[in-house]
């Protein structure tokens, strides 16, 4: 890579000790959150109620906290680099934002209104198949860099992916989820999914592009300094937002503790079979392995912190929708762990062609 700054970006963008046990983190969030949503119900009924606009505000605060830096890792001059490698960003396009959102909308359907249904709260079936498809709706932005570094990806492929996929993500996320919510027959009011969107990818797109350019100002030193400082922040402001989000859904898991095994299966299913079809569309276009991996990671993985904040905001705390988004963090990790060895492992049968 030529621009330093992409460069030490990506090589020094490791697996930390948060990001590689975020499983076993969000598995003790669950613990405390339903914990002291028992002990305390009172605290926690008053922060649901300090809200504006249907947005609450101390969730609000921390879905910034959560988003914003890893925003600042993406830079959109990357995007001149899409026509390098126009077979791989193809194909993750179209699993992205054709495949995905549509192949999970029937999985929904598929698990949680049928095989599942006898076993989950009637009255949250609607909310639990809108919180998959708000977690498909939009590709992940930060943890992608994780992942195509153990797999030793092509990082100009995957900055511009991603720089891309923001791009398409602002205009795109809410006309998706708008008409797949709509099929399903769910209805959100727009001027609140618009409102979604503004707060949670326009807002801090801007402000993560301008801090970002503030940094680099100062020199890569200064860049490199903060980032090492406030990149544990995302990932403190999310396992603090899923405290609150179990001390409301206690009960209801309490009650029927299989409900988090039950919505994983769908999540499953789409993240093993987005990333394999991406694999194999690469290897058919006849795109390098290292631009096939983080295609297929990128076209597997989703913006979770998005659909969480989404949910909230569209459905409330006590919602499945807001249930089913934290599901997806809980089973991302390993899922995508595993993703990242079956395609190093396949390298192989991959260049054999």
């Amino acid at each position: 890579m030529n621009d330093p700054i992409q460069r030490c970006l990506f090589e020094t963008h490791t697996m930390n000790l948060f990001e590689r046990y975020l499983s076993l983190w969000v598995a003790l969030c669950i613990v405390v959150g339903i914990a002291l949503g028992q002990f305390f119900p009172t605290v926690f009924q008053s922060l649901s109620h300090i809200e504006i606009a249907q947005v609450n505000i101390p969730v609000g605060l921390l879905i910034w906290v959560m988003i914003i830096p890893m925003l600042m890792k993406i830079d959109f001059s990357s995007l001149h680099q899409v026509k390098s490698h126009w077979r791989g960003i193809s194909v993750t396009l179209v699993i992205n934002w054709l495949v995905k959102p549509f192949s999970m909308a029937f999985l929904a359907w598929l698990f949680v209104r049928h095989v599942f249904a006898p076993y989950l709260p009637a009255e949250q079936l609607d909310s639990y198949v809108a919180g998959l498809i708000l977690l498909a709706a939009a590709p992940c932005t930060a943890m992608v860099f994780v992942w195509s570094r153990l797999t030793h990806g092509d990082p100009l492929f995957t900055l511009s992916q991603v720089a891309l996929n923001d791009a398409i993500m602002i205009v795109a996320f809410a006309p998706i989820v708008a008409l797949l919510l709509g099929l399903s027959a769910i209805t959100v009011p727009w001027n609140t999914l618009l409102l979604s969107v503004a707060l949670y990818i326009v807002i801090p797109v801007i402000l993560a592009q301008l801090l970002r350019k503030s940094l680099l100002k100062k020199g890569q030193a200064a860049f490199d300094n903060t980032m090492n400082r406030i990149g544990s922040y995302s990932i403190v402001a999310l396992l603090l937002t899923l405290v609150l989000l179990f001390a409301f859904q206690g009960e209801a898991i309490v009650q029927s503790p299989l409900i988090i095994a039950m919505l994983a299966v769908p999540i499953l299913i789409q993240v093993f079979f987005n990333s394999g079809l991406a694999y194999v569309l690469n290897r058919w276009a006849g795109e390098q392995h290292s631009v096939a991996c983080p295609s297929a990671l990128i076209g597997a993985s989703n913006f979770f912190e998005l659909a969480v904040a989404a949910a909230i905001s569209l459905f409330g705390f006590q919602s499945g929708a807001a249930l089913a988004t934290v599901v997806g963090v809980l089973v991302e990790v390993p899922a995508m762990l595993l993703v990242v060895r079956w395609v190093n492992r396949s390298k192989n049968w991959y260049e054999n062609r």
